[in-house]
């Protein structure tokens, strides 16, 4: 596409954004014959004034209309980046359900492809392949969001929310690894509204758990807790026995609540939210990923050493660390192996053992690189140890560094 003239280049990513030339020259404060001449190269853009307006409303970076490559490093191809997220986020602002109140919808794939493609989506984000998954993300929205409403009136209609609640969750879960927590708490918020659509308790109460999670990553923390808790304790099972996937929906509300309490030093309530989980995940009988938590008493492991990190103790998270039954922990998908890898760095950077926290962010990497490489917690981290590592730090670390773009 670089050798296209820029006026080609804005005719491409206009479609890229499904708007009209009217809408574009609307948005533009220009004519519709403007855009027209300009897209067919019998007019000039000769400023760059103007060349950047119309990056901000296409909402690209100014340098992918001049034919130049936004700087992009090989090896953080994998993650999210900031044209990818400005697509997941014009799809958000997409209003079709109101459109189909009016008028029917013209086109929507059939639910059992989309299902296939919601369940590939899922094991995308559970391995940890972000950039993979920014990259489907768009359309699977668009397309789940109109298969909502096609199917609105219609006996699948339940069937069509369920799909469109599980993406907007993949979504928010996507979007809060790589720091965009206002449009993860979006996408969470999105999904309670259709689960409840959808007619599926757990659904909504993994809805719930995704709105406390974007809650928490906003500094959100008692708003965070209140609503972990608040849904845990609705979905509590009662004298009967509970099915599994009601208690692995249950277990993870009750983990995340703890998170949230950790972060506000309220080990008490650290303490009896850890208990519930893991006497659910007892119950549970083994490690599952009903659906798609991953729950049971290796996850509920992995959250003791998270909260001990929360809560600055670094000694009691190490320690855990190294009872964790290994068999279980192998088992565990990679995105939920490699962000323990990172608390576990976390908690050693605590007790002053910078050598074993390099080594867990490089466990993490040659696991998930995405999950080291993407996130912003993960690069304060890599920052810590560089400054506590006496002399120059070794060579694996200060590659890693490097290709994080850490400064050594």
């Amino acid at each position: 596409m670089d050798e296209l003239p820029i006026g080609r280049r804005v005719a491409y990513w206009r479609g890229r954004r499904k708007m009209s030339q009217q809408v574009f020259a609307d948005r533009l404060g220009k004519s519709k014959s403007w855009v027209d001449k300009v897209e067919r190269g019998v007019r000039r853009l000769d400023k760059f004034s103007v060349v950047y307006e119309i990056a901000d409303v296409l909402q690209v970076d100014v340098q992918l209309l001049l034919g130049k490559d936004v700087e992009r490093r090989p090896e953080t191809q994998n993650c999210i980046d900031q044209v990818e997220v400005e697509e997941i986020r014009a799809a958000l602002e997409r209003y079709d359900q109101m459109s189909a109140f009016f008028q029917a919808v013209p086109n929507s794939p059939p639910l059992s492809e989309m299902r296939k493609a919601v369940s590939h989506a899922w094991l995308t984000y559970q391995h940890a392949k972000y950039g993979v998954l920014a990259r489907t993300l768009p359309k699977l929205l668009r397309d789940a969001q109109a298969a909502d409403s096609a199917h609105a009136s219609t006996i699948e209609a339940r069937d069509a929310a369920h799909l469109l609640g599980q993406v907007y969750q993949i979504a928010s879960s996507a979007l809060r690894k790589v720091g965009e927590h206002e449009l993860s708490w979006l996408a969470a918020d999105r999904s309670i509204a259709v689960s409840q659509r959808a007619g599926d308790q757990l659904l909504a109460g993994l809805a719930s758990y995704r709105v406390g999670s974007a809650l928490l990553a906003l500094g959100r923390v008692r708003p965070s807790l209140e609503v972990n808790v608040n849904i845990a304790n609705r979905l509590a099972p009662s004298h009967e026995p509970a099915k599994a996937d009601r208690l692995s929906v249950y277990g993870m509300l009750l983990l995340n609540g703890a998170m949230a309490a950790a972060r506000i030093g309220d080990s008490a309530t650290v303490r009896d939210l850890l208990c519930g989980a893991e006497q659910a995940s007892l119950e549970l009988g083994g490690d599952f990923n009903h659906y798609w938590t991953s729950f049971g008493p290796t996850n509920v492991q992995l959250h003791r050493c998270a909260t001990a990190v929360e809560l600055g103790d670094g000694r009691t998270a190490v320690e855990t660390h190294e009872r964790i039954d290994q068999v279980g922990f192998q088992a565990l998908l990679p995105e939920r192996r490699a962000h323990h890898f990172l608390d576990i760095a976390r908690g050693y950077t605590q007790i002053g053992n910078v050598e074993k926290a390099s080594e867990m962010l490089l466990e993490g990497d040659r696991l998930a690189p995405s999950e080291i490489r993407c996130r912003p917690l993960a690069h304060e981290v890599l920052s810590d140890v560089l400054r506590r590592t006496r002399g120059t730090p070794p060579a694996p670390i200060a590659e890693l560094a490097e290709q994080m773009g850490v400064g050594v």
